[in-house]
């Protein structure tokens, strides 16, 4: 069994690193599946907590006494825990899992989550519910957090399944406030050259209505350019 494979159901860790701060782990993806069916559950929990923690009326000896179980369980969950951020891992089988990305980390509370989908006509989707955690001006997304949302899904449009890319330049114009709940993004490649990768995405609201735009370039970083059958040194 290799050093990285949990024991006794321990979390891996990753230990073979990559350029770019990409880590091999040699866990099958029937463990990392397991992993993810308790792991998932327990960020979703953390976070109603948030959202029950906004909107709580309850009176303050119930917060005080919510307040020290929570202490309770984060020491708890303190007792065994990486160093450093989560990172992004894969296996000899394909299998990728960023459990810390503030979009779509599966053990991230933060993240809303938003699982991104590659339909047939080569459009990038997702559906993603914004609730009191992710407001901004009154009953609507901050701007930062479809921001966020915007970037992800255009760098997993750039990337398109087979190469790493980075954001280069992002624009984004606000058409109007996006309100909470039920938000839609699509993202398309609109064209690339040499190491440059040029996308356009949408947020609709759940009328279809067009609440930002956003265009941005996408980069295949240097390390990742041979992969990619690019010249290492072309663009920036």
């Amino acid at each position: 069994m290799s050093a990285d494979q949990p024991r006794e159901g321990r979390i891996p860790d990753g230990s073979s690193f990559l350029p770019g701060g990409f880590r091999f782990s040699d866990v099958p993806t029937e463990e990392i599946d397991r992993l993810e069916a308790e792991l998932v559950p327990l960020a979703d929990s953390v976070r109603a907590l948030v959202d029950a923690t906004i909107r709580s009326t309850v009176d303050l000896d119930e917060i005080r006494r919510a307040r020290a179980e929570v202490d309770a369980v984060t020491a708890r969950l303190r007792a065994a825990q990486m160093e450093g951020p989560a990172g992004v891992h894969f296996n000899a089988e394909g299998k990728a899992w960023h459990w810390g990305n503030a979009a779509v980390g599966a053990r991230n509370a933060v993240a809303p989550p938003m699982p991104v989908r590659r339909d047939p006509d080569g459009v990038t989707r997702a559906d993603v519910e914004l609730g009191a955690a992710y407001e901004g001006p009154p009953g609507k997304v901050h701007g930062g957090v479809t921001a966020l949302l915007l970037d992800h899904l255009m760098g997993v449009t750039a990337s398109d399944g087979s190469r790493p890319t980075m954001t280069g330049t992002l624009t984004i114009r606000y058409e109007r406030a996006t309100p909470l709940g039920t938000v839609h993004l699509e993202g398309r490649i609109r064209g690339e050259e040499g190491v440059k990768v040029f996308v356009e995405a949408l947020v609709l609201d759940d009328e279809a209505r067009v609440c930002v735009r956003a265009e941005g370039v996408f980069v295949v970083p240097r390390w990742a350019r041979q992969f990619a059958g690019l010249p290492e040194e072309s663009g920036d």
